[in-house]
């Protein structure tokens, strides 16, 4: 909510700062906040608060700060900066008492988690200092990073709703159908009346879909899986049923200890062809009739 209100103030004083920097919560966008809120005006100056890993030169930012700092204005960007560092300030104590607390959890292995398949991006399992994806296997066994769409923020959150120990769900089914991540069963004698999930406010349910929602462009197995899904019954349907599918590979693996491999999307796709085709090779044999490949060429 405050970095909307930084961007609404900016957008006010006509700054365009969103449109060359990816994040202004970052550094180089809390640098010439502050420079900003400090009385620095000239643009040229204030570029020069750059990043060296900001994508955009000096003078692509120095044109986006040429606008009209007008004092209501500086007065509402001020006041929405000071709330951000107030909430940040609160957030790292939140999770330096998360740490905290993982610290005094037995371990099930000391050894370090394996290597990971593609790099993991310290923002998304650094939390106080600590590294969650360490912390996590040494109580679990298992790298639950590994899984498209998880990462410090939601397993956490997995972590203090659900726990890491799962026995007290003797299926995957009956998981996936505390999450009110199944297709619902209202019946009528033989007749299906309705199929979609019911709602609910499950916390870890909307870890979950929050996981699902970042496969949307992935190239991933996963990634692969939501957008036959959306294709075929739309974006909500797709977020359930792709939330529904982490959760059974979250269950899967603390239950059994075993290790999520991404295959990628176009492993995905070739697998999803092969099921497809044996599938339309039993109907055919059902009716009597046999299946052929077409020559290469003849159509």
């Amino acid at each position: 909510m405050h970095i909307q209100h930084m961007q609404k103030a900016l957008q006010q004083m006509n700054l365009l700062l969103h449109n060359v920097v990816s994040d202004i919560t970052g550094v180089t966008g809390m640098t010439i906040l502050k420079a900003i809120i400090a009385g620095e005006r000239n643009p040229k100056v204030l570029a020069k608060e750059r990043d060296p890993r900001c994508r955009n030169s000096t003078e692509t930012i120095a044109k986006s700060l040429v606008g009209n700092y007008r004092p209501e204005h500086l007065f509402a960007l001020r006041q929405a900066v000071e709330l951000y560092e107030i909430y940040q300030s609160k957030i790292a104590d939140c999770e330096a008492a998360i740490v905290a607390y993982l610290e005094q959890q037995d371990h099930l292995t000391e050894d370090e988690p394996p290597a990971p398949q593609k790099p993991i991006a310290a923002r998304e399992r650094m939390r106080g200092g600590s590294d969650i994806r360490t912390k996590l296997y040494k109580m679990t066994g298992v790298d639950l990073f590994a899984i498209p769409g998880l990462a410090a923020d939601t397993l956490l959150t997995l972590a203090s709703e659900v726990g890491l120990d799962i026995s007290p769900w003797q299926s995957e089914k009956n998981f996936t159908s505390w999450l009110a991540l199944c297709p619902g069963t209202k019946r009528s004698g033989r007749r299906v009346l309705a199929s979609k999930t019911r709602p609910s406010a499950n916390r870890a349910a909307q870890a979950f879909r929050m996981a699902a929602a970042t496969q949307a462009r992935a190239n991933t197995a996963l990634g692969a899986f939501y957008r036959r899904i959306r294709a075929r019954s739309g974006g909500r349907e797709a977020i359930t049923a792709t939330a529904h599918k982490i959760a059974r590979i979250f269950y899967s693996m603390l239950k059994n200890g075993t290790e999520y491999v991404e295959i990628g999307q176009a492993a995905y796709e070739q697998k999803f062809k092969e099921r497809r085709l044996r599938y339309l090779k039993q109907q055919a044999t059902a009716f009597g009739y046999q299946l052929t490949p077409i020559a290469a060429g003849s159509f």
